[in-house]
């Protein structure tokens, strides 16, 4: 098909094409609107974060209260005492001890200053570096030398999905009971806080595990848990 003809004379000045303001109008509400919606979810992340914090059940009083009547519901001793104070390095020696400790196995005070490696082991730990654990906000579980072989392999399970920020050793001393163990302190008040001490004289799967969501993580120097991996 030939060209289609040009027209002839004087050319045009080109007038420049605008926008129509109604369309700027509708692209600015939009981009409002992401905005906001940006902003409710930031929101939103915060608050999940502050009601369930690192992928637990609701945190606070309520969920230690719920823990609590779990475990003395499964026959177990919760002993709740004011923590000590944090950052305390005065235990000169990993086998030392200290006579501010006010719970035995110790949960929270002054402690050894490198901690024990986390993880499985079946052999006692040393509670001065124990303690240091604590204070990172890990969890012990120990249990006595008469502790049936059954009971130990179950720990192990509960153990292995639970392995982050917790340790699993023998304390001889305990007999026939089993011990779990945390250092909890209010958000930015490192030295105001409980350390509970747990005593039963079996595995209860449903209990322990409300006591770990209630209380791990939330010591007085909180390390994230990726940090905490057995061996590290």
């Amino acid at each position: 098909m030939p060209p289609t003809p040009r027209p002839h004379g004087p050319k045009k000045k080109k007038t420049p094409v605008r926008v129509p303001a109604s369309g700027g109008d509708s692209n600015r509400r939009l981009l409002i609107m992401m905005g906001i919606a940006a902003v409710v979810v930031v929101i939103a992340g915060g608050l999940s974060f502050v009601l369930f914090g690192n992928g637990s059940s609701v945190t606070g009083g309520a969920s230690a209260a719920e823990a609590t009547k779990k475990l003395e519901g499964a026959g177990c001793t919760v002993k709740a005492v004011n923590s000590i104070a944090s950052n305390d390095h005065s235990v000169a020696t990993p086998e030392g001890t200290s006579s501010k400790w006010n719970t035995s196995p110790p949960t929270s005070g002054p402690h050894y200053s490198q901690q024990a490696i986390w993880g499985s082991f079946t052999e006692p730990l040393l509670q001065a570096q124990v303690v240091h654990n604590l204070e990172h906000g890990g969890i012990f579980i120990q249990y006595g030398e008469d502790v049936p072989k059954a009971t130990v392999d179950q720990l192990q399970v509960f153990y292995d999905a639970h392995r982050n920020g917790t340790l699993l050793a023998p304390l001889p001393s305990l007999g026939s009971k089993i011990a779990l163990g945390a250092w909890t302190t209010k958000d930015g008040k490192p030295d105001e806080g409980t350390a509970y001490l747990v005593t039963c004289a079996d595995f209860d799967e449903d209990a322990y595990a409300a006591f770990f969501a209630a209380n791990q993580f939330k010591g007085p120097e909180r390390f994230p848990k990726n940090s905490m991996q057995p061996g590290s």
